[in-house]
């Protein structure tokens, strides 16, 4: 996510950290860099103009602290103004209604829109404990309905059926009719989408939006068509009394610019990311973390929340207590750390948010960017016996050509998954001494794949 805005920022900023002032020249000189980094991340160039203003107002001769070095201090303006383009802080939804609270989600075709409704009702349901009812108003295509019934039943929320043969109005009143007898807290309305904005579809739509008064409109766009993804929300807003924007394929976009541009031109806040495929691929907008990841700053309150939310905290409890008692770490808690890594979302989506992250040899990044490492480590876990995963020390040669043949893989596969939870299983054991934590986290980065450290070491 922004790979490539955050590594030409990252090399140009650097430049500039370690000057003894900042003069009117270098400032001017940086910035023109800047303003490049931003045009090739597809930035809406109104939106880079009064960004590169804002900056060069704020940085020379001025706002340089005695904590600072003047280049820390420029670098502190730009993370600034980053978040204030993108909305200085999470607007969360506002669902203080009469239930239900109605959420409608618009969009074109292809943004992610259905996807983006199984996502949000997975989210208030788990997150903030919401019973929800999801309806698909899109008459025109049949596959929409059924597909939004799939994921419906897949993320454990109700679906109220419609048929094409319905109108959009009479689908979700009769939805938001059977929520009321129900006692369900939210019921979010998917709406048609078009491949491109007309005025059928957006009489359409505020017919529907008049009907149902929503408490949140949101607009649900695809990251990937870049700053076309601000002026499609424009177009959208002007017909819509928009309240947010789900930006999509967010993990695809390596530039950024729909990010930067859309609060900038629209006024309207991102309130979430999409980033994967998965139904659990969703995540609340924040302004300051995004501006953090983009120059190379890492996101660690994300990332322990990610933690928080995806460890099994019983079975995370059960293993403390067996390492303190003295137990051995074997393979079987091995691989359930792999699981729960998995469940996370991968190694990568982990060390992307850690600082420093861009430094890192392009190589060993792509290992874990592929899902390869993983996959692979549990296989070849799989393919042992209970004994042997209870006592790795028996595995020698011909233990090490078997599990090979059954994993697939080839014994310097097998080599390396037994050397690293060796260092693991090490690690674990200086958790429960004295100063644990320090010395987890030096042992950490012999978890890593070849090549790859702990960023900042």
């Amino acid at each position: 996510m922004f790979e490539n805005l955050t590594d030409r920022l990252s090399r140009t900023l650097k430049n500039i950290s370690g000057r003894g002032r900042l003069t009117e020249e270098n400032v001017k000189e940086t910035l023109r860099e800047v303003r490049m980094a931003l045009l090739e991340a597809d930035v809406a160039l109104p939106v880079v103009r009064d960004f590169v203003n804002s900056v060069k107002e704020r940085a020379v001769g001025q706002e340089v602290s005695k904590s600072l070095s003047p280049g820390q201090a420029f670098i502190k303006i730009v993370q600034s103004e980053l978040e204030n383009s993108m909305g200085e802080a999470n607007e969360a939804l506002n669902l203080s209604a009469q239930p239900p609270a109605v959420i409608m989600m618009a969009g074109l075709q292809g943004a992610g829109k259905t996807t983006s409704v199984a996502k949000l009702s997975k989210f208030l349901r788990e997150r903030e404990k919401k019973s929800v009812l999801v309806v698909s108003a899109d008459v025109y295509r049949p596959a929409a309905i059924k597909q939004l019934e799939t994921l419906a039943a897949e993320v454990e929320v109700e679906f109220f059926p419609s048929d094409v043969s319905q109108k959009p109005v009479d689908i979700a009143k009769a939805a938001i009719a059977h929520a009321k007898l129900k006692f369900i807290d939210v019921v979010i309305v998917d709406t048609a989408g078009r491949l491109h904005v007309d005025e059928a579809m957006m009489d359409e739509i505020k017919e529907l939006h008049a009907t149902v008064n929503p408490v949140e409109t949101l607009f649900v766009v695809d990251a990937m068509t870049g700053q076309d993804a601000a002026t499609t929300a424009k177009a959208f807003n002007e017909a819509l009394p928009l309240t947010g924007v789900v930006l999509t394929k967010v993990d695809g976009d390596a530039r950024g610019g729909a990010a930067l541009s859309i609060r900038h031109i629209t006024g309207k806040p991102i309130k979430f990311l999409g980033v994967g495929e998965k139904t659990d691929a969703l995540e609340a907008f924040h302004p300051d973390r995004i501006a953090s990841r983009i120059l190379g700053m890492g996101d660690v309150l994300s990332l322990i929340e990610e933690v928080e939310r995806g460890v099994d905290q019983d079975k995370a409890m059960k293993l403390a207590a067996k390492v303190k008692k003295g137990g051995n770490f074997d393979l079987e808690d091995f691989r359930e750390q792999l699981l729960q890594m998995k469940n996370m979302g991968g190694m990568m989506n982990m060390i992307e948010k850690l600082p420093g992250v861009g430094q890192l040899p392009p190589e060993a990044l792509a290992q874990v960017q592929d899902g390869k490492m993983t996959g692979q480590m549990e296989a070849i876990i799989n393919s042992m016996t209970k004994g042997e995963r209870q006592r790795p020390d028996i595995i020698k040669g011909s233990r090490k050509r078997r599990i090979a043949m059954g994993s697939g893989t080839q014994i310097q596969d097998v080599n390396r998954l037994l050397k690293q939870f060796t260092q693991m299983q090490k690690m674990m054991k200086k958790m429960s001494a004295k100063g644990g934590m320090k010395k987890m986290m030096r042992g950490m980065s012999g978890m890593l794949p070849p090549g790859m450290k702990m960023p900042g070491r």
